[in-house]
This record gives structure tokens, sequence and C-alpha cells, in this order.
């Protein structure tokens, strides 16, 4: 019990000052059970055995942070005329030396393994500090890498609006590829003016994507070709609808977009599109 007090007594009176652990010159002596001025004393009369990395006296900048960064009492800063000497681990055994008391002797192995404890609680500190500064920039690291994810899919998908230009037939009918090969679940297309290429083009959806067709203009023509392509590829449905000029492709139920021209004029002439998701249910329910 009174080893662990005295090891108690000294962990709160080692300091980390130069980058290492030192016990100053008062507390080490009250520890061995002396005065300041006998510790002194003897040191001085043996200044040989302590070189620095033994002891070093504290400067007037170590000596101000010290004071501030610990709860000097008032008593003990006015006892404290000069700098204190700092004894690192080596030095307290070397003091025991001089000194040559039991006390000190017996105390110094005490203050010796409170050094070691303290060096071993670092070193365990070091190493979480290292696992969670590991931790955080592994997370940077993912936030990047979701970032540039975030660039690549954002850059992958269509613009929400844009123009095309007449002669610009591939690049017309290559957007109008990527809007269906979009779609995961279904494709509905409100178009008057419906041929074989349209339903070209809506075979190269996804496996399972469901294709609805909504034309005023059902002629005899398409639906031959219609049941043709059935007979080869997922089915295809058209429905009629009246009173609708404009063209609209709707994915999954959830993307709506307004296309200026039939799929099979794309880029013949200039035309304008635009994503208008707000207008989607409105439209699904015209269509119901």
């Amino acid at each position: 019990m009174e080893k662990d007090l005295i090891k108690q007594k000294v962990e709160t009176r080692i300091y980390n000052i130069r980058g290492v652990q030192v016990i100053l010159d008062k507390d080490l002596a009250a520890l061995y059970g002396v005065t300041t001025s006998r510790l002194n004393e003897q040191v001085r009369r043996n200044l040989a055995r302590f070189p620095e990395d033994f002891m070093f006296i504290l400067n007037t900048e170590e000596f101000k942070n010290w004071m501030s960064q610990n709860a000097i009492s008032n008593t003990i800063k006015m006892g404290m005329r000069k700098k204190p000497a700092a004894f690192t681990e080596l030095g307290v055994a070397m003091v025991s030396a001089v000194l040559r008391t039991e006390v000190a002797i017996r105390t110094s192995i005490l203050i010796m393994e409170s050094f070691v404890n303290l060096r071993k609680s670092s070193r365990s500190g070091e190493v979480i500090f290292q696992r969670i500064s590991n931790i955080n920039e592994t997370l940077l690291n993912h936030s990047i890498q979701i970032q540039e994810l975030y660039k690549t899919i954002e850059s992958s998908l269509p613009s929400k609006s844009g123009i095309y230009y007449n002669d610009q037939i591939f690049d017309a009918y290559v957007f109008a590829c990527e809007l269906i090969q979009r779609a995961h679940t279904s494709i509905i297309l409100i178009d008057n003016y419906i041929d074989e290429t349209v339903l070209l083009q809506l075979s190269k959806r996804k496996a399972n994507v469901s294709a609805n067709i909504y034309s005023e203009n059902i002629s005899a023509t398409l639906r031959l070709d219609l049941s043709k392509h059935n007979s080869q590829y997922p089915k295809i449905t058209i429905k009629k609808i009246k009173s609708v000029h404009d063209r609209f492709l709707i994915i999954d139920g959830k993307e709506l977009y307004h296309i200026g021209a039939s799929l099979k004029d794309l880029g013949k002439k200039w035309f304008a599109f635009s994503r208008i998701d707000s207008l989607l249910p409105e439209i699904l329910n015209k269509i119901d």
C-alpha cells in the first residue's frame, strides 16, 4: 500500500520537458527525505556524474511554461528563487547513489518504476493516436473516393436540358439510346410518329424492362411492324392517345423528358430537350 502511494505521488510529479520525462529537484528531494539544498549540494560535488541526459537546469522560458501549465501555489513560487534542476530517469538513479541514504536507494526504485509505467502509458497512447490517425486518413481517402465517384456518376448522367442541331443525327440517336438504356423497370414513350426505327431503338432496353408507347396515329403498317417486332424481341405495347402534340419519354416512372422531335426524326432538324420531373405525376395521371 505504501509503495502504491509513493508511486501515485511520483507520477503526479513527473513532467515532460524538452521531450523527455523528468522530475524536478524539489520533488525528488521530498521523495528522498532530504532538503532541496542538500540534494543540489551533492549534485554539485559530483557534477561530472550528471551530464545533460541525466540532469539539466530549466531555462527561463521552460520555467515560465512549467509554472503556467501546472497548478503551482504562491508559496511554492515564492520559495523557488532559482530555476529548478530537472532529473531524468538516469539522473534519479545517480542522485540515489550520491546521497547514499537507505530512503533514497529504496525510493529510487519506485521512482524509476513510475517512469517506466508512464513511458508504457505514453507509448500506448501513441499507438491509440496512431490508430485514430490511420482511421481518419482512411475516412479522408474514402471521402475523396466518394466525391470522385459522385463526379463520375454526375458526368455519366445525361444533361437535364440541351439542344441538338441538324445533321447531328448520330449524336441524337446515341442520346435517345442512352436514355432508353438507363431504364431499370419501365419505359413510356408518348409520340404520335412511330415507325420500325423507334421499335428497334426500344429493343436496346435492358431485360425485363417493360415498354409502352402512346400514340394517336396507329396505322396498319405500324401494327404489322409491331407484330413482327414482338415475335422476335421483348414485347412492346402501343396504346391510343388523343390531343397530345409534344413528345415525352418517361423512365422508370421517375424521370420525365420533354423531347422536341419524334424519336425517328432526331437530328434531322434542330430540337431541344429538357427534364421536367415535377410534371411527372400530372402526365401519368393523364395517360392512366
